[in-house]
């Protein structure tokens, strides 16, 4: 079995690949703060909610974009399993071409989002990751990555509402029953959900036109199966996009099969 870690700054998700089949998912909160043997737990306690034995482990591979865990998460790795992950980050061989101003700095979780959606469609495409923040990357057929818009994610805004808004509460972020809320709670997750559909819409037309063709476009992150379904345009949903890029990643880069 293949583990493959995406640190995120608002969850963990840890995925167990076999051969090409992911066979469990599991996400935990981030917190920085988190030391190895706290991460070690984790790992163990994901394995044993779903029936796997450690033993069966045999390599690991690492996005993260939280630099204060990369220890821990080296660490802790090392401990359970006696090998060295394979972290996402400059000087992996990606088989992406990153044409940015400055492409070590590029997010790793972009760079597995990409690798994922070329290997698998191998066409102009456009990803949408909904997670802490909502971001945009296209990558060409060719398997260069061109760039990436940075939005303030959705749940980003419904805490923003009610942390500058003196009579808007902090509320749960669900589904609303119409466009048009008639209750406090019912507009913010209004404005908020379909805002943020609203707004994917205009962004893809807005980059189709730019890149002067249209692109398909995936959608992945925690919050995608909640949003995708209010948007206009066609959007094929990939969950676990950036888990799949980091089992890929990892053969690439350690030659195994």
């Amino acid at each position: 079995m293949i583990l493959a870690l995406d640190i995120g700054n608002t969850n963990m998700t840890l995925g167990g690949f076999e051969e090409d089949r992911l066979v469990f998912v599991s996400r935990f909160s981030t917190h920085r703060s988190k030391t190895q043997d706290e991460v070690a737990i984790i790992v163990l306690e994901a394995l044993r909610l779903h029936g796997v034995s450690a033993s069966r482990v045999r390599g690991a591979a690492v996005s993260s974009v939280v630099p204060p865990l990369n220890a821990a998460v080296r660490g802790a790795i090392r401990f359970l399993f006696g090998f060295e992950a394979v972290f996402v980050g400059p000087g992996i061989k990606s088989g992406i071409r990153i044409c940015c101003d400055h492409p070590a700095s590029v997010g790793s979780d972009l760079i597995c989002a990409a690798v994922a959606a070329h290997s698998l469609y191998g066409e102009n495409a456009l990803i949408v990751d909904l997670g802490t923040a909502t971001k945009m990357t296209v990558v060409d057929e060719k398997g260069a990555f061109l760039g990436t818009s940075i939005i303030p994610g959705v749940q980003m805004g419904l805490d923003a509402l009610a942390e500058h808004a003196a009579q808007l509460p902090r509320i749960g972020l669900e589904l609303p029953k119409s466009v048009i809320g008639k209750n406090t709670a019912d507009c913010m997750r209004s404005g908020v959900v379909f805002g943020a559909a609203a707004m994917i819409d205009g962004m893809i037309l807005r980059i189709c036109e730019e890149f002067g063709s249209p692109l398909r476009v995936i959608a992945t992150g925690g919050l995608s199966s909640l949003i995708v379904p209010l948007c206009k345009s066609e959007i094929s949903v990939e969950e676990n996009l950036v888990l799949v890029g980091l089992k890929l990643l990892y053969h690439k880069n350690t030659g195994e099969p």
